[in-house]
C-alpha cells in the first residue's frame, strides 16, 4: 500500500461520533458504528463489517485486540489506551500518531496499533 493512502476510521460506540467531522481532513469517509446500525452488533459483527468495508476500528475495548490475535487482520485495530479522554484529546492522540498508523497499516506487519496516553 502507498503512503499516500486514504483511510477510513470506524469509531466504536464508546468514542464520539464528532471525531469524524473532526478528523475528516486526514481520516476522509470515517464514520461512527451508528451510521450502519451497528451499536447493537456484537465486536465480532463490527470486526466482520469493517473487515468486508475496508474501516479501521477505533475502539477502547480489549476485545478487538483479542479478535485480531484470532482471526488476524485486516481489519486494522486502532486500541486507544487513553482513559476516559475528551473528544479533544483524543483528536490531538490521533492526529500525533497519524504518520504512525499510516505507515503500519501500509507494511501489513501489525494488525492492533496501541495508542497510550502517555505516548
Amino acid at each position: 500500500m502507498a503512503l499516500n493512502m486514504k483511510l477510513k476510521l470506524l469509531f466504536d460506540e464508546n468514542i464520539s461520533y464528532k471525531l469524524c467531522q473532526r478528523l475528516a481532513d486526514i481520516f476522509p469517509d470515517s464514520k461512527h458504528i451508528k451510521a450502519f446500525q451497528l451499536e447493537k452488533r456484537d465486536d465480532i459483527q463490527i470486526w466482520a463489517f469493517a473487515k468486508r468495508e475496508d474501516f479501521i476500528v477505533v475502539t477502547q475495548d480489549s476485545d478487538f485486540n483479542d479478535i485480531s490475535t484470532l482471526r488476524g487482520f485486516p481489519p486494522y485495530v486502532i486500541w486507544l489506551r487513553t482513559g476516559n479522554a475528551k473528544v479533544m484529546e483524543i483528536e490531538k492522540v490521533l492526529r500525533q500518531h497519524y504518520q504512525n498508523i499510516v505507515e503500519i497499516v501500509a507494511t501489513g506487519k501489525q494488525g492492533v496499533i496501541e495508542i497510550n496516553s502517555s505516548h
